[in-house]
């Protein structure tokens, strides 16, 4: 068992584990916090509040759903897509392997919470006055990242593809 541990799978679980873990963290600080006192929201400057909302939904709360068939039947999608995320994170090497260990590393933090709760509390409110922006969690935020230099990646190789083939 111990030889199929190299080194570089080893730092994949690592940085998977600490996203989850520093998630896990926050949520759990977040339930506590509405729990244990009266507060509904924790006012952090004019812009950020971090308020508990329970998300039912797929992303940023899109797709809310009652219908415990269909909401099943995502969780297994997204389970699916978090084993192909964590396959190619072990295949990539570089700024590439990073960006799918952040999506893998936040995937499996929300999926946790859709299997443990059947639902994902989202706590971070950004807000310009009365417009809010969808409210979301760690995870979400390192999924954004790693989505985010996936594109760049994308970008920049083909224009180097590109200056190559002109």
């Amino acid at each position: 068992m111990l030889r199929f541990l190299n080194k570089k799978i080893i730092i994949n679980l690592a940085i998977i584990f600490s996203i989850f873990v520093l998630d896990r963290f926050s949520k759990i600080y977040i339930i506590q916090a509405k729990v244990s006192g009266p507060i509904n929201e924790i006012k952090i400057t004019n812009f950020l509040t971090l308020e508990l909302v329970w998300n039912r939904g797929v992303a940023f709360g899109l797709f809310s759903m009652s219908d415990n068939i269909f909401y099943s039947a995502i969780t297994l999608l997204i389970l699916s897509i978090i084993l192909i995320i964590v396959y190619l994170s072990f295949a990539s090497s570089g700024f590439k392997r990073l960006a799918y260990l952040m999506i893998a590393g936040g995937a499996i933090g929300n999926a946790f919470d859709r299997i443990v709760y059947k639902q994902v509390p989202d706590f971070i409110d950004f807000h310009i006055g009365q417009f809010h922006w969808f409210i979301f969690n760690i995870a979400d935020i390192f999924i954004t990242l790693g989505v985010v230099f996936m594109i760049i990646i994308e970008l920049i190789g083909s224009k180097n593809n590109e200056k190559i083939n002109s």
